[in-house]
């Protein structure tokens, strides 16, 4: 696979009452170029990756309208955008105006990952920002034609990255996930969100023998100015 094709490929993606960063403009929040900064983001990650052995992908469910909506990333919000960029060799500036949007789930994520230094990249079962109608900035879980699209993507993704492992964070991961990748290799572990960061970083702690337990503190405490 080309990278270029894959950039193609989930740029055209469209559906109702969904957003799509990679192609779409929010009107409100960001720079004019940002579309075309976030798919040249992307492209150069996915190619800086592909350069090395990937330990794992982690798979969530959808990009959120706090996180994956402005910067194109899975599980990253603007606080963490310079973070998730620099781990590929990758600069990037601000892709959207005013102050930096915290997410709840991106700094559990990031609290993980700063102590972790293996090769890891961050997907989304669904790679698009979908919302409630009319009503943009809101979430909601992907539909079945959705996850359809979606899984293609991640089968491509699979494809050319080739990680040792999925780590699919929550059952719609795990189960998107299935069809792509021997049983074996896929570790399911509990979305951090609605109380689940205890035992999201005890899983993540048993996976990759790290200690968790002062970055378990620091998070709680984080997210909670995030209420």
């Amino acid at each position: 696979m080309k990278v270029e094709h894959f950039i193609k490929e989930i740029s055209s993606l469209s559906f109702e009452n969904t957003f799509n960063p990679y192609s779409d403009r929010c009107d409100v929040y960001d720079f004019f170029d940002a579309p075309q900064k976030r798919r040249a983001l992307l492209e150069k990650m996915l190619q800086a990756a592909s350069e090395v052995e990937i330990d794992s992908i982690w798979t969530g469910r959808d990009l959120g309208y706090r996180g994956g909506r402005r910067t194109g990333l899975a599980l990253t919000d603007d606080i963490h955008l310079t973070h998730h960029a620099k781990r590929w060799g990758v600069e990037v500036g601000r892709l959207t105006k005013g102050q930096a949007v915290p997410e709840r789930t991106a700094a559990v994520i990031w609290s993980v990952l700063s102590k972790i230094s293996s090769p890891i990249f961050l997907w989304n079962v669904f790679p698009l920002h979908p919302y409630e109608a009319g009503s943009p900035f809101s979430n909601r879980a992907h539909n079945s034609r959705e996850k359809n699209a979606g899984q293609e993507v991640l089968a491509m993704l699979i494809g050319y990255l080739k990680p040792k492992r999925i780590i699919a964070i929550g059952n719609d991961a795990e189960k998107a996930t299935i069809p792509f990748i021997d049983k074996s290799k896929i570790f399911k572990v509990r979305h951090p969100s609605y109380g689940g960061q205890n035992e999201f970083l005890s899983q993540i702690q048993s996976l990759y023998d790290v200690e968790l337990r002062n970055r378990l503190q620091e998070c709680l405490f984080d997210c909670d100015q995030f209420s």
